[in-house]
């Protein structure tokens, strides 16, 4: 089950977001090598794909440590309109079957605050 966390974003800023994964068995980082993460941005959960905004998302080196670093630039936030937006961030990789299993491994909201000066 994926991880619930609301954050913000300042419009026209630009973000960073790291996300520690870890096994919960051992509670040791998880090694992410041979997978790759996505994370995309919506108004509301019905919202079609024009209103979509993909993170920039990667793996960060090395993958051993188990950080994920998601990424949006100031030109992306500045075309957010303010308020409120549900996001989701999944790991992806392809089992020794060649299936590829996807884990989601964080959601929640982000509140974006308006701007001023543009």
């Amino acid at each position: 089950m994926a991880q619930y966390e609301e954050f913000t974003i300042d419009q026209g800023s630009d973000v960073a977001v790291q996300i520690h994964c870890i096994e919960v068995d051992t509670n040791a980082a998880k090694d992410l090598s041979g997978y790759s993460v996505s994370a995309k941005l919506k108004k509301n959960y019905n919202s079609d794909s024009a209103d979509t905004t993909s993170f920039l998302a990667v793996v960060t080196n090395p993958p051993e440590d188990g950080i994920v670093t998601l990424t949006l630039t100031n030109t992306q936030t500045d075309a957010l309109r303010a308020g409120r937006y549900v996001y989701d961030v999944e790991l992806s990789f392809n089992d020794s079957d060649g299936d590829t299993i996807i884990e989601r491994i964080l959601e929640g909201r982000v509140q974006v605050t308006p701007s001023v000066t543009r």
